[in-house]
């Protein structure tokens, strides 16, 4: 989960990102673009810089790892995690138990 809050709703991300690859053509460079637009909407240019790159991956226009997929190994990682701390538990237990049985005295 983000450290920061959200300032910009998902359908500002996404017009913002529209409009940096529309208008693209209108401009020296993407850069310029994006500094055009970010100023438009009050944010910093390196932040819709990042909204870009990302939205360029999600379509596939562009080499890494969709919000999809990092949501996915996210959930992955933390179920990995709960299983280990569960098998840790369970592990304990078992020695726990074992050791209460070796330790009762011997009745016949």
């Amino acid at each position: 989960m983000s450290k920061t809050t959200n300032k910009f709703s998902p359908e500002v991300r996404a017009r913002a990102v529209r409009m940096v690859l529309d208008h693209e053509g209108d401009h020296s460079s993407r850069w310029a673009s994006i500094v055009s637009v970010a100023e438009k909407i009050g944010c910093v240019p390196q932040t819709l810089f990042e909204w870009v790159k990302k939205a360029e991956v999600n379509s596939g226009k562009r080499a890494g790892v969709t919000t999809d997929m990092a949501d996915k190994m996210k959930a992955l990682e933390r179920e990995n995690r709960e299983l280990r701390q569960a098998n840790e538990i369970l592990r304990k237990a078992s020695a726990y138990f074992a050791q209460a049985e070796l330790d009762r005295p011997f009745k016949r």
